[in-house]
């Protein structure tokens, strides 16, 4: 229910700006010119989530009598079809700069070096970065086990660069704990990361300390660019779904649509065009 709270102010603030709101005064034009206003500033979901707002408060306002017209039917339906946006990615260089411009002067430098690796190198998520144990790193196989979600635990090769920047960042810089976590806070107390979110904010400053201008700035977008590099060197959409863990192939059919060369074979010549 928090959530919808900021589009119920934005709605009120922008339909009574300067006096109390007057809810009887509420007509559908007044909403359907909110949602047409608003929802292609937003992505299909924060848009999905806006409406179900209005809906929801306008239910609330008629059941308790403050208003007599049923609004919640005239908010409009936003589309959000099945594979409509491309996958959001950095290209290979760029995630190449944010890497080599990344601190590793100091000992959380080198923590946030180790992270962003493992997220580049191997396209975990944010949650699986802070779920990430001193046991799940075999390092006489050269492999990491990798929990994801509903807890299956998945077994991938440790690169090189990865397994080096681990073993610098355990050998000199992760503070002493009784914690099994692999990546520590290095301020009091002593623990894990509690929220995904920190994984994400430290993924936004990396990409600003290196200079990177990019709409799309949490941890997923390196998962992205993971996916999208493997497939434009080569790597089938099968071979990518393994690696992401991608329960169905459905989920990884988007990063088709950054596949340019596969896509030019598969275009209609236009009429009347070059030959």
């Amino acid at each position: 229910m928090k959530n919808y709270v900021p589009f119920i102010d934005q709605f009120l603030s922008e339909r009574f700006p300067n006096r109390a709101p007057n809810l009887a005064m509420l007509r559908a034009p007044h909403v359907t010119g909110f949602v047409t206003r608003h929802a292609h500033r937003l992505s299909p979901v924060r848009a999905g989530l806006m409406v179900t707002a209005l809906r929801s408060f306008f239910r609330y306002l008629r059941h308790r009598g403050a208003i007599a017209t049923d609004l919640a039917g005239c908010v409009p339906t936003v589309p959000n079809w099945l594979f409509s946006t491309l996958p959001r990615f950095l290209p290979a260089s760029t995630v190449e700069q944010i890497l080599k411009r990344c601190d590793r002067k100091t000992s959380i430098g080198r923590r946030n070096y180790a992270m962003l690796l493992v997220l580049a190198r191997l396209g975990v998520r944010a949650g699986e970065v802070i779920r990430l144990s001193l046991d799940d790193i075999d390092w006489d196989s050269g492999q990491i086990a990798i929990r994801g979600k509903g807890g299956k635990l998945a077994p991938l090769p440790l690169p090189p660069d990865v397994g080096a920047a681990l073993a610098a960042y355990l050998r000199r810089d992760r503070p002493h704990s009784a914690s099994r976590r692999v990546f520590l806070r290095h301020r009091a107390p002593i623990t894990s990361f509690a929220n995904p979110s920190t994984i994400s904010t430290i993924v936004r400053r990396a990409l600003k300390h290196a200079g990177v201008e990019s709409a799309h700035k949490g941890a997923h977008v390196l998962r992205h660019s993971l996916a999208t590099s493997l497939l434009r060197q080569g790597g089938s959409l099968d071979e990518i779904g393994e690696l992401l863990r991608h329960q169905s192939p459905n989920t990884t059919t988007i990063y088709a649509k950054v596949d340019v060369t596969a896509l030019h074979t598969l275009a209609m010549p236009w009429p009347g065009g070059g030959r």
